[in-house]
């Protein structure tokens, strides 16, 4: 809801958390009390909801529901929570920073880099080398062990991700990722020939039923699994190969390895789905940094100016080489 202002708005700072106080302006008769703190506040409606459902907003001294309405004069308090300290400790390790303002940041990962800290992978993260580059400015939404973090990218795939400063930028980014708009493109190498130039590859993703590091397309309704949709196009065949650019409608866990492996096609490098299984592979194994598969496109809107941005990254030098000698000769 664009162009409200609240008739009245004082934020309390004697006590913590921050309270803001708004007052319904008029002509917002029966309006969902969420579309409306959402104008007020310029927080997202899924934050509004989030604070909602902890208890963090009081409509006319009372705590609010998710589905209440509101009318013209109505108060309401919003209680903000103050951001959780991070537990992952800051270490200076080099970035390549493609795009950075007092917002986001957009970074080129390498391979081998893993994105925030998890068992086996306390330090040399992703997350903490933010937290040395930012100074720990990073949003909380993530979480203690994830701030700043909008989506990731698997450990051995290189490319480009976003990451949040502001609670808010994160809030604004995380819609546009359900919402799609956020375009994420990559570029992968995957053994043979697709039959399709182009196509939709349309199927569940969920956890292998058998080994637990691995994923799956699982069909069957009475297994868990997420809807996953994954768009590609054939750029250039090569010799026993093709290089592939793979749009994500949705972001699972290891989704295009696993929608290129259910086409019999699995991105060459990748152990887990058969992608080292390629006579190419084994003849040049050292040749490999992790999997063929790079997010080189990166769309866009800034979550505070609205700017439509567009980033993009070349293909490292290992995935170069492999395309270079897999390219047919002129």
């Amino acid at each position: 809801m664009t162009g409200l202002r609240p008739v009245r708005k004082t934020r309390e700072r004697t006590t913590m958390p921050a309270t803001e106080r708004f007052v319904v302006p008029e002509g917002q008769e029966d309006a969902r009390l969420d579309v409306c703190l959402s104008g007020l506040s310029g927080l997202s409606r899924s934050a509004v909801q989030r604070l909602i459902g902890e208890g963090m907003v009081l409509l006319n001294g009372k705590p609010a529901g998710k589905k209440d309405s509101v009318r013209s004069g109505d108060e309401i308090l919003l209680t903000e929570p103050d951001p959780v300290p991070s537990r992952a400790e800051p270490e200076e390790i080099p970035l390549d920073i493609v795009y950075e303002d007092a917002d986001i940041l957009v970074i080129n990962k390498p391979s081998g880099m893993v994105v925030h800290p998890a068992p086996g992978h306390e330090k040399g993260t992703l997350v903490n080398a933010l937290l040395s580059h930012c100074k720990g400015e990073l949003s909380g939404i993530g979480g203690v062990f994830r701030p700043g973090i909008v989506h990731r990218i698997d450990r051995e795939t290189s490319g480009l991700l976003v990451a949040a400063k502001t609670d808010r930028a994160h809030a604004a980014l995380s819609d546009d990722l359900k919402t799609h708009s956020i375009v994420r493109t990559y570029l992968a190498i995957t053994a043979g020939h697709l039959k399709e130039e182009q196509g939709t590859v349309d199927a569940p993703v969920g956890r292998h039923p058998a080994d637990r590091k691995k994923m799956a397309v699982i069909r069957d309704p009475d297994k868990r699994a997420r809807n996953a949709v994954t768009h590609y196009r054939v750029i250039r065949r090569l010799n026993g190969a093709d290089l592939v650019e793979c749009v994500l409608e949705t972001g699972r866990t290891h989704q295009i390895r696993v929608h290129m492996a259910s086409l019999g096609h699995p991105v060459m490098g990748d152990p887990l789905y058969g992608g080292d299984k390629n006579p190419f592979f084994k003849q040049h194994p050292s040749w490999f940094e992790g999997q063929c598969l790079h997010a080189a496109g990166l769309d866009l809107t800034h979550p505070v100016t609205q700017e439509r941005m567009h980033f993009e990254c070349p293909l490292p030098d290992p995935m170069r080489r492999v395309l270079d000698a897999l390219s047919p000769e002129d």
